[in-house]
């Protein structure tokens, strides 16, 4: 398998152990490129929406590549979100090349780019946490019945329609607020001298200059894995937004010792936590 080589790869809003997760199409992601850093932009693990009855094969594919990953030297940073608040008791813990953080600066050929989810910015969260949670449990209910409506269209041949895209596109509420989502967090990235901000939380994949009249920064979204299946690469000096539904590399898939692993292997797998092993040349 030939993969691409990244600087670095960025992920957010997967939503672990919610039905609209697509963990088969993130782990075909994650097998088909070589990142020497994976940031994982919050929301990975839906804490808020966990159920024990529910966390499916694939999802702990998904968990089983992140450790293999950090055991072949790729460095992993999880910035904690609102639906794995819980990690933040975690912040600043260092396990091999995981490190747990609430936010993250980095210089990138001489640019400053701030990494951070973006619930801080949502006033829903910080006033009302469970006015929050309860629009969580209905976009969660519009998740479920969108994935048995794919599945039927797929059945028939036609192409997957994204239900939750449709209200939120639809509704000038909540385009208002992504658009003031937006520029809040771009007018404090030029404040700060950031040359790029990068979040996440909002489920709407972008790369846009935002200018004021203090200077300009490119604003940067991962997107999420559940409506867009995107993600964020930085590479010769570049960011760009990856499309999964647009890549020319779709019949790469799991590597095959994971997809044909069994529930009792998978949960060993992730369990036991191997140290640092050199990549050889």
């Amino acid at each position: 398998m030939i993969k691409r080589k990244l600087e670095i790869a960025v992920i957010s809003d997967v939503h672990l152990g919610t039905y609209g997760c697509h963990a088969k199409q993130l782990l075909t992601y994650l097998n088909s490129i070589d990142t020497k850093k994976l940031i994982l932009n919050g929301d990975i693990i839906d804490i808020w929406q966990f159920r024990k009855h529910y966390f499916p094969k694939p999802h702990l594919r998904i968990i089983k590549k992140l450790i293999d990953m950090a055991t072949e030297g790729v460095e992993i940073i999880y910035i904690t979100g609102n639906h794995d608040e819980m990690l933040r008791k975690f912040s600043g813990l260092t396990i091999g090349k995981i490190s747990i953080v609430d936010k993250l600066v980095l210089e990138l050929d001489g640019k400053s780019a701030w990494f951070f989810h973006g619930d801080v910015f949502d006033i829903s969260i910080k006033n009302a946490k469970w006015l929050a949670k309860l629009g969580g449990y209905g976009y969660n209910f519009l998740i479920f019945l969108n994935h048995y409506t794919n599945w039927c269209l797929e059945r028939l041949g036609k192409e997957r329609y994204s239900l939750s895209k449709k209200v939120k596109n639809g509704v000038k509420g909540a385009v208002k607020y992504i658009n003031d989502y937006e520029k809040v967090i771009s007018d404090l990235a030029i404040e700060n001298g950031y040359d790029y901000v990068v979040c996440g939380h909002i489920h709407q994949p972008k790369q846009a200059y935002m200018e004021n009249k203090n200077g300009k920064t490119m604003y940067l979204n991962s997107g999420d894995w559940v409506e867009n299946f995107t993600a964020l690469e930085y590479q010769f000096k570049r960011w760009k937004v990856y499309y999964y539904d647009k890549d020319k590399l779709l019949p790469f898939y799991a590597d095959e010792d994971l997809k044909n692993m069994d529930m009792k292997d998978l949960i060993a797998a992730i369990t036991i936590f191997e140290p640092h092993k050199k990549k050889t040349p």
